[in-house]
């Protein structure tokens, strides 16, 4: 099985057929897939499923571009019931934050713009991008929230409510325009700091990471002892009462 039509697979099995390690959830028209390799801590995939009932073909939901290229209200119903189920991983993602890491941390929900996969595929990633899987800039850019590659969820949806015009301009997807912005130089999405090669970027992505983190802990250490301080003086005044009276 190729693994540029895999995805494509998936769409038409049933849920029963996936392991665990696959599967992380599923609807009547959707399935929600860990990403075989993740770019970050957090990072899922949900497909439409191919039903004999649906009236979408495998090449109309071959990509974005194809699906933008049917009926409009056929791809608007496809891409809004992927959304209500990346609102509900998404509460399940930042579930797994707190219990892991005491704090939440920015999710992203959006397509490639030029995907090297067949089927559409939405995909649901954290915000931080650390991960041993991420080896070149053309993974990197590909998912950067501001160079314009990653086409963010709400951003697709609000072309439906265009003019026609501008949403015939933005369906039409190109490639070639498109690919060019992962050839783009490297720079933090944090900080927006040049990087020289993948290696330095990550090393940074890290640090940063691991400052955020930092801080948080810092946050909660200072809330809890404030907690303590509070709990210790009320009981302190407690105290005072009792002996007064």
């Amino acid at each position: 099985m190729s693994n540029l039509s895999i995805l494509r697979t998936y769409a038409t099995k049933a849920a029963s057929e996936f392991p665990n390690s696959i599967l992380f959830a599923h609807t009547e028209r959707t399935l929600t897939i860990y990403d075989a390799y993740p770019k970050a801590i957090f990072h899922f995939l949900i497909l439409p499923r191919i039903r004999t009932e649906s009236d979408l073909t495998l090449n109309e939901l071959n990509s974005l571009k194809t699906l933008l290229a049917c009926d409009q209200t056929r791809a608007k119903e496809v891409i809004t019931s992927l959304k209500d189920v990346a609102d509900t991983v998404k509460k399940d993602i930042e579930s797994e934050m707190m219990k892991r890491y005491g704090f939440k941390w920015p999710i992203w929900t959006g397509f490639h713009a030029s995907p090297s996969m067949q089927h559409l595929h939405l995909h649901v990633v954290s915000g931080d991008l650390c991960s041993t899987k991420l080896k070149n800039k053309k993974h990197y850019n590909s998912f950067h929230p501001k160079l314009g590659f990653f086409l963010h969820l709400d951003d697709v949806l609000s072309w439906f409510d265009s003019e026609p015009s501008y949403f015939t301009q933005m369906a039409k997807l190109d490639e070639k325009t498109y690919e060019k912005l992962l050839k783009e130089d490297l720079s933090c999405l944090h900080c927006g700091k040049s990087m020289k090669n993948i290696p330095t970027l990550k090393e940074h992505l890290q640090q940063e990471w691991e400052s955020d983190v930092a801080r948080h802990r810092a946050q909660q250490d200072r809330k809890r002892r404030l907690g303590e301080t509070r709990s210790s003086e009320e009981s302190d005044n407690h105290q005072d009462k009792k002996q007064k009276s």
